[in-house]
């Protein structure tokens, strides 16, 4: 036979449900501000390699808060009226601009001030911190202003293009470069916007801190050297998504570097970063421990 304190953590009390109910107006109205607006940037954006990764990033922020809804409902309700207030209307003003004006940055931006808002109007800074992890994981659906894109995307592409060409020169392939076009054997390949890497960083920085979250690591250290590595192994694995592809034109020809090598190499960007991440993360914590 089970306690009764038992029960308590698996059937909702009726304070929990109705601390749900009173929920229920948000949510709804949640639903009517963003789902036609998610609706649409699924037939559009998020086809998108650039921004293909969003409707995973919003389905884990989902996951987590429903993972946490039992500590929402005990965490104490102390509301943050001034903090609350300004947070939401903060919030809906980005929303309002981002839709007239079709600003995509604005308009999923407005999620987190709109959801941060309600928390404090609710249960305050107790209901915050609950859900400080999936509320900050939501940056990631944000896309890159395109002022730092055209900062960023032109040495990124030259610095790719540069290493890739020094690693196959150095092991024997007839490999030259031209700016941000490789020479290989009878083909040249042109290192696009799209190669320059930018985009599977920010996709790739998602997946590292999501990780980090969910393995929970106690040592700082660790943790911090396992955030900066994230950037430097986002990195690493594009060059070699560059070099496979190269490699793939070279041996097999240009329709096959163009068809589906094209999609798989981004598969192997993904497999090359996230076993390194688990390699690193393994022989930090045998090195910390000792």
């Amino acid at each position: 036979m089970s306690s009764p304190s038992s029960d308590r953590g698996v059937f909702p009390s009726l304070s929990t449900q109705t601390i749900g109910i009173s929920w229920l107006p948000v949510v709804f109205g949640l639903l009517v501000l963003y789902l036609p607006v998610f609706i649409d940037f699924g037939r559009t954006i998020w086809l998108t390699e650039e921004q293909g990764h969003v409707p995973i990033i919003l389905a884990v922020s989902a996951w987590f808060f429903w993972q946490k809804r039992y500590e929402f409902f005990s965490a104490g309700a102390s509301p943050s009226m001034i903090s609350g207030w300004t947070s939401l209307i903060l919030g809906l003003l980005l929303y309002v601009i981002g839709c007239s004006q079709n600003v995509v940055m604005f308009e999923t931006g407005s999620l987190i001030f709109v959801l941060a808002g309600l928390l404090l109007l609710k249960l305050g800074i107790n209901g915050l911190r609950t859900f400080r992890f999936p509320l900050a994981y939501l940056v990631f659906i944000i896309p890159l202003p395109g002022f730092l894109l055209e900062l960023l995307t032109a040495p990124l592409k030259l610095w790719n293009s540069r290493i890739v060409e020094t690693l196959l020169y150095q092991v024997g392939y007839p490999i030259a470069r031209d700016g941000v076009t490789l020479s290989i054997g009878q083909y040249q390949l042109l290192v696009s916007d799209a190669c320059a890497g930018l985009h599977s960083m920010f996709s790739l920085s998602a997946l590292g801190l999501l990780y980090m979250h969910i393995v929970s690591r106690k040592s700082r250290l660790h943790n911090g050297f396992m955030l900066a590595s994230i950037l430097p192994v986002a990195m690493i694995a594009n060059i070699v998504r560059i070099m496979v592809l190269v490699l793939v034109t070279y041996y097999l020809g240009d329709e096959a570097g163009q068809s589906f090598m094209h999609g798989l190499s981004g598969i192997v960007l993904l497999l090359v970063a996230l076993s390194s991440l688990l390699i690193l993360d393994g022989w930090l914590a045998k090195l910390i421990r000792r």
